[in-house]
């Protein structure tokens, strides 16, 4: 017999929060909330919920860099993004940050309990487990690993995290621009390998034991 349903919530809107846990909570699942980017990725990266709603805008970090932490980590569960924002642009940087479904604010609590129930129901049964041996701090932007802790620019921080969500498989290049830069940005070869290259000496400074190998003319991989 199926366990009770859980959920992660993200807001930092107190009377939000509470309307959306209440919700939810009415409609059967466990619910879980947190306030600020460190309480979520404490939380849902030690134990990750059923399906996740999470406010991009957090006082501490971009609720995207958020998100592509926790994939990082190995937290498969599905993202519900929430934001004030709805122009295209920034939808799309939400579906390429690891997200899985978009809402704008303000939103009808109807639409999103139905959004969620679907989230639920295509869920995986379980989270990958984490193989990068560091974790990917949101709110500092920086690469974790035991005592070390190696600053990265957002950018940076972008591009190691879609690599640290796939361990061991090409990440093509056009995948990697698509995440770490608007869209519809010119960037050229040389830049993204520029960045990488800064990737890989702060994975080296961070001692981590992963690196970034790359598949020429195709990507790159962390393993």
């Amino acid at each position: 017999m199926p366990g009770i349903p859980t959920a992660g919530i993200c807001e930092d809107d107190h009377e939000l929060r509470q309307v959306i846990r209440r919700a939810l909570e009415l409609e059967g699942f466990e619910v879980h909330a947190t306030a600020t980017g460190t309480e979520a990725l404490r939380r849902y990266g030690a134990d990750p919920p059923d399906v996740l709603v999470l406010d991009i805008g957090l006082p501490d970090a971009d609720g995207r860099d958020v998100c592509q932490a926790l994939r990082a980590q190995g937290v498969g569960c599905p993202v519900l993004f929430l934001t004030a924002k709805s122009d295209l642009t920034d939808r799309l940087s939400g579906f390429h940050a690891g997200g899985d479904d978009y809402l704008g604010k303000p939103f009808a609590l109807a639409e999103l309990l139905v959004r969620v129930h679907a989230l639920h129901r295509r869920a995986p049964s379980a989270a990958a487990a984490p193989a990068n041996g560091f974790v990917l701090d949101a709110s500092a932007h920086a690469i974790v690993h035991g005592e070390r802790r190696v600053r990265l620019t957002p950018t940076e921080f972008r591009l190691l995290a879609v690599l640290a969500a796939k361990p061991g498989e090409v990440v093509r290049r056009a995948a990697l621009v698509a995440a770490g830069w608007p869209d519809g940005a010119v960037v050229h070869d040389n830049t993204l390998d520029a960045y990488l290259a800064r990737i890989r000496r702060k994975l080296r400074d961070a001692e981590a034991s992963v690196g970034v190998t790359t598949a020429r003319g195709i990507g790159y991989t962390l393993q």
